[in-house]
């Protein structure tokens, strides 16, 4: 009867160190469940997409500086292809009004007539989208926006003559909605001229423009 007692006891003790370790390590493997699969919702964010047209149409107003002449303010017409996210095609159409030449302002005769002091230009460009990313406007509104270059070739008529152009520039575009955005670029012409008793030269002609453009 002892015998059979002791053995009891004895199969007791010995039991007990081993369940022990087995709620250990039941409880270890618990926690490092909650560590390495946490549990957490998993957060869904929706992300405005802009219209998947890819035609623009706009319009613009700026101020172009006319190599030996006074500058002066106008409009223009804008539309662009869309390629890809990367890369579009722009037409332009522009009109501006040349003032004084330098001469004239020296106390000279006029240079040109009214009708030939129009200066007039249209202009296919291949542009890039360099920078695309968000301007914030506070913690809860932003609008996406890209920083973009140009570059191509059109012509310009001034003094009643046709001058094949260069064109090229950078702009900053705003997109207020998924099909409107205001752009704010700075674009160079540059062609050759002879004019004013000069000989043939290379005159660039800085523009600066704010314009508002739709998708379709």
């Amino acid at each position: 009867m002892e015998s059979w007692i002791q053995r009891v006891l004895l199969s007791a003790l010995i039991g007990l160190p081993m369940a022990a370790a087995a709620q250990d390590q039941s409880n270890t493997e618990s926690v490092l469940d909650k560590i390495v699969t946490p549990d957490m919702e998993r957060r869904h964010i929706e992300e405005d997409q802009l219209d998947t047209e890819d035609f623009e149409i706009g319009v613009f107003y700026g101020y172009m500086s006319i190599e030996d002449f006074a500058g002066s303010w106008g409009p223009g017409l804008r539309a662009a292809y869309h390629i890809s996210e990367d890369f579009f095609l722009e037409g332009n159409y522009g009109q501006h009004t040349a003032g004084l030449s330098s001469a004239e302002i020296g106390g000279g005769l006029p240079s040109l007539t009214d009708e030939q002091r129009q200066y007039t230009y249209y202009n296919l460009n291949l542009g890039y989208n360099l920078f695309p990313g968000e301007v914030f406007i506070s913690d809860d509104w932003a609008f996406n926006s890209t920083f973009y270059i140009v570059g191509g070739a059109g012509n310009t008529t001034f003094a009643e003559n046709q001058h094949f152009t260069y064109s090229f520039g950078a702009g900053f575009k705003i997109y207020f909605t998924d099909w409107i955005n205001l752009h704010i670029d700075a674009r160079n012409h540059v062609f050759e001229r002879e004019l004013l008793g000069y000989n043939k030269k290379w005159v660039n002609n800085m523009q600066a423009n704010v314009g508002l453009a739709i998708f379709f």
